[in-house]
């Protein structure tokens, strides 16, 4: 998808009742994975492509069911931002990330997953939903 043509809600809608053949997972949280080519954001293009995943975690990748794919995330720095409030409202967080804290940081964006934790607070457009936002980073 990219970023004009979002296609997150039709992703997590048919991802979730699918989510119950899923045997060997751990805990309840779900996670919104982002995986960009290098340098997406140099130029950044908002009809640019990425490749974006509803995921659980699991022990391991015996029994995946057929129509799933696995993914595995390279270790690494993150920095964690708690989002509060309304999905919609996401871009708001994302701007004061991309624009406000990293350039004042002393890290650069490293070209691993991007990731949302949807944990128990995790309310999708509820004003009181939390999540946690996680950027790979490195140090300058």
């Amino acid at each position: 998808m990219s970023f004009s043509n979002n296609q997150t809600h039709e992703l997590w809608k048919s991802f979730m009742p699918s989510r119950r053949e899923i045997k060997n997972n751990i805990g309840s949280d779900l996670y919104s994975v982002e995986v960009y080519e290098p340098l997406y954001f140099k130029n950044f293009n908002p009809e640019k492509e990425f490749d974006k995943w509803a995921v659980v975690e699991v022990t391991d990748f015996e029994t995946v069911p057929e129509d799933m794919e696995t993914l595995i995330s390279p270790r690494g720095l993150y920095a964690v931002f708690l989002h509060k409030g309304a999905a919609s409202k996401g871009p708001e967080t994302y701007q004061y990330i991309f624009g406000t804290w990293l350039p004042a940081s002393d890290f650069l964006l490293d070209n691993r997953p991007h990731f949302a934790v949807m944990g128990e607070k995790y309310k999708n457009d509820d004003p009181d939903s939390e999540e946690e936002v996680w950027i790979p980073v490195k140090k300058h």
